[in-house]
């Protein structure tokens, strides 16, 4: 942020506010915010001790009105002031630059975030690209064996309806003798599973 006030400005701007018309702190510092269009509004550390020194110079007195310190400037302020003509001309000349560099300043800063926020923006995209792709790549080594796991499921629904529905048909030899051939193809198909299991990457 580009300095506002040189050494000594704000001491001599506060003089010329005060020359205007009377005013407490809050509208000094609100008067400033206006003159720098939102840009730059001095805190009330800032404002307050410097009208208390100016009292203290006598450049300045102050009355309660409403609970509030209303500063206006003393014969001594004026005077003060009066001198000091060429110098508040030269002042606001500064001011006026000042504006221009906080306005810059901060259109600087926009561009500065809008340019981050594409460079998030594109970056998240690439993320998504690369996340999409990945899961497509998935999907596509999945999907050769997704049939094969249908015919699988098939295949063994039709031995279960085989078995059950002649099982009440049979002899009991037979169905003792039909599951121990449940019982192999068990076995064999577990031993399979396992070996391809082990063989996949």
């Amino acid at each position: 942020m580009s300095q506002v006030f040189r050494h000594g400005a704000l001491r001599l701007y506060l003089l010329k506010l005060l020359d205007e018309r009377p005013r407490h702190g809050y509208e000094v510092i609100s008067l400033l915010e206006d003159r720098f269009m939102g840009l730059y509004a001095p805190s009330a550390g800032t404002v307050y001790p410097r009208l208390a020194r100016l009292e203290a110079d006598g450049l300045v007195r102050h009355e309660v009105s409403e609970g509030r310190k209303v500063y206006a400037l003393t014969a001594a302020g004026r005077e003060e002031l009066a001198r000091s003509r060429d110098e508040l001309a030269s002042l606001e000349r500064d001011l006026t630059a000042s504006v221009s560099d906080l306005a810059r300043d901060v259109r600087r800063q926009v561009r500065d975030s809008a340019r981050d926020l594409r460079e998030e923006l594109k970056q998240a995209a690439r993320e998504v690209r690369r996340e999409t792709r990945s899961q497509a790549r998935a999907s596509h080594r999945r999907s050769p064996e997704a049939p094969a796991v249908a015919d699988l499921s098939r295949a063994i629904d039709q031995l279960r309806e085989l078995a059950l529905n002649n099982a009440r048909l049979v002899s009991d030899e037979r169905i003792t003798a039909a599951t121990e051939v449940v019982r192999r193809v068990r076995d064999e198909l577990e031993r399979v599973l396992d070996s391809d299991a082990h063989e996949s990457p």
